[in-house]
């Protein structure tokens, strides 16, 4: 991933100006720490931090026309650009970055052509001949894209909040799967499913169309001129992208360059369901595995600067992203500087263990609509910046347009979890990849049961950060919360200590209204937590709240956070990564 900064109109050309711009792009050169670019056209800014993923020798930014005067900075993937540079046959490339294409397609097209571009992506675009400009948004939200505007009439753009908060009057999320257009003066939606508008599917479901369609989503994603893994939790998801990663990576440019044997990562606690699991997967694969260990001090020490990079509040989002955070330094270590992840499935299958309880298969489809819709906000935001907070690139192929279409086309109701037909959740993705002579994965692997990646790691890291939350947070600020933090006010001692610090990074009123908020039950969104009255007594985030549903559910553990003894905490034992090979402790 790279970082993004443009101002636009500033009415300010100063070089004051250009050197605030490069200042506050540098607050985004973790995000690319491979080379700095900035272009000035009046008091228009467009600045770039690079992380060299496609053609590192020439694909420096801002990208260029022919005759340098239209104008990209990017962040992103376009994973179908040999494919237009065969479209636009009466153009010159400069470079041999997937990301030239953006400025000759604008040439050819003018502003629509946003949906001819297969990838994940977030750029500005600007037409030095009349000053117009537009911003894009890749579909679902993968990378990460903030706007702003100033008190001047500027109107500001960039990858994170942290890259125009302290400048703009007013700043917030940029919607996915939307493009501004300075001509119009607006937004509009350039991505336009027929699944958007929630109507019911009734497309029968075929288990080898989906397969293929998950198996070209994956292919697509090894394009790549760098050293890259797999992320690989042991479940279901990231299982089956290893897996179909290691069929098809012999034979590609990738593995010419970078041998044809694939690298595992997984991260967790001593004794966590992930490592045992992926483990198993990867011996089984046959990929070189490289397994990190963290305690829960560990996660617990760097919550502020997970934070600050994740810029969020929400609990889920948080409990999740530290581990991934840990791992991605240590993944980086090791040069790496791309990983194929397995976000996005849960949502598109209603794998959340709470969908045992749809009423109905409406419900059920229009409750994964709205949990697409809201990724960028949740998993995608986790994924992008716990990543791109050490250089490192996520790759999500479950989020690939074409294969949310034909997942989305199919009839809900084959969707609908029947544990009395043993149908288990996500039932018709295992089936499309359970092949008996030529296997993807083992067995009990394919049938898996969910668990979210914060559960995952270990049970006592959730149970360790509500414990630390208890020891900063007294019940008298619990009393006082919704005065402190009138909106999303926060209802337990958790989300509030994860509050204090995100309003000490992030101040402004604008920052505070980009964080979600409402009820939640293992990861609904609030109107499902109506399928169960029980629920509503019992709202965490955590896959265990699902009760009834969960083997390790919160009302069969003898231990909670309540009382879990300090020294699980204060106990910190060295992290120790290990892989064929290698030994590193810090």
């Amino acid at each position: 991933m790279c970082g993004i900064l443009a101002v636009l109109g500033c009415s300010d050309d100063s070089q004051a100006k250009r050197v605030r711009v490069l200042e506050l792009s540098r607050r985004l050169k973790h995000r690319g720490p491979d080379w700095s670019g900035i272009y000035q056209h009046g008091d228009f800014f467009l600045a770039h931090q690079r992380l060299a993923i496609i053609d590192p020798a020439s694909g420096d930014q801002p990208l260029f026309n022919e005759d340098k005067s239209v104008v990209v900075t990017v962040n992103g993937e376009i994973y179908n650009h040999e494919e237009l540079r065969k479209r636009l046959t009466n153009h010159k490339f400069r470079t041999g970055s997937d990301c030239d294409v953006i400025a000759h397609l604008y040439e050819e097209h003018g502003e629509d052509f946003v949906d001819m571009l297969d990838g994940m992506f977030s750029f500005v675009l600007l037409d030095t001949r009349d000053n117009s400009f537009i911003v894009a948004r890749d579909a679902i939200g993968i990378t990460s894209l903030y706007i702003g505007w100033g008190l001047d009439g500027s109107i500001w753009i960039s990858s994170e909040l942290k890259g125009l908060n302290d400048d703009c009057e007013h700043f917030e999320a940029f919607p996915p799967g939307h493009l501004y257009s300075s001509k119009q003066g607006g937004m509009r939606r350039w991505y336009n499913p027929p699944w958007f508008n929630e109507a019911i599917p009734s497309a029968p479901y075929d288990p080898l169309v989906l397969r293929k369609a998950f198996e070209n989503a994956v292919i697509k994603r090894l394009m790549t001129d760098v050293p890259f893994g797999v992320l690989l939790s042991g479940g279901l998801d990231s299982s089956l992208v290893a897996s179909i990663t290691a069929r098809h990576l012999a034979g590609t440019k990738a593995a010419k360059q970078w041998g044809a044997q694939l690298h595992s990562f997984c991260v967790g606690l001593e004794g966590s369901p992930d490592l045992k699991a992926a483990k198993e997967v990867a011996d089984y694969l046959g990929t070189v595995h490289h397994e990190f260990h963290f305690t829960v001090q560990d996660g617990i020490d760097a919550i502020e600067d997970v934070i600050y990079h994740i810029e969020t509040y929400d609990v889920t989002t948080i409990r999740a992203s530290t581990p991934m955070f840990l791992m991605s330094r240590k993944i980086k270590s090791l040069g790496v500087k791309m990983v194929i992840s397995g976000e996005g499935s849960d949502e598109i299958f209603g794998g959340y263990l709470y969908f045992h309880k749809a009423p109905n298969k409406e419900e059920f489809h229009r409750e994964t609509c709205r949990k697409i819709k809201a990724l960028h906000m949740y998993d995608c935001q986790r994924a992008n910046k716990s990543t791109s907070a050490w250089g490192l690139e996520a790759r999500v192929p479950f989020l690939d347009k074409e294969f949310i279409r034909v997942a989305m086309d199919i009839d809900p109701e084959f969707k609908m979890i029947k544990r009395d037909e043993g149908r288990i959740e996500k039932w018709i993705l295992r089936r499309a990849f359970d092949d008996e002579k030529h296997p993807y994965l083992p067995k009990h692997i394919l049938y898996r049961q969910k668990e979210q990646f914060s559960d995952g790691v270990g049970y006592s890291w959730i149970d360790g950060l509500k414990a630390h939350a208890d020891q900063h947070v007294n019940d008298k600020m619990m009393l006082n919360a919704a005065h402190i933090f009138p909106h999303n006010t926060p209802t337990t001692k958790e989300a509030y200590y994860y509050r204090m610090i995100f309003e000490r990074f992030f101040p402004q009123n604008s920052a505070r209204l980009t964080v979600p908020g409402g009820a939640s039950v293992a990861c609904s969104t609030a109107k499902a937590v109506e399928w169960d009255a029980a629920w509503s007594n019992n709202l965490d985030p955590s896959g265990r709240a699902a009760l009834g549903v969960h083997v390790s559910a919160y009302e069969n553990q003898a231990a909670s956070a309540n009382n879990l003894q300090p020294e699980i905490i204060n106990n910190v034992p060295q992290i120790t990564v290990s892989a064929p090979g290698v030994e590193i402790r810090s």
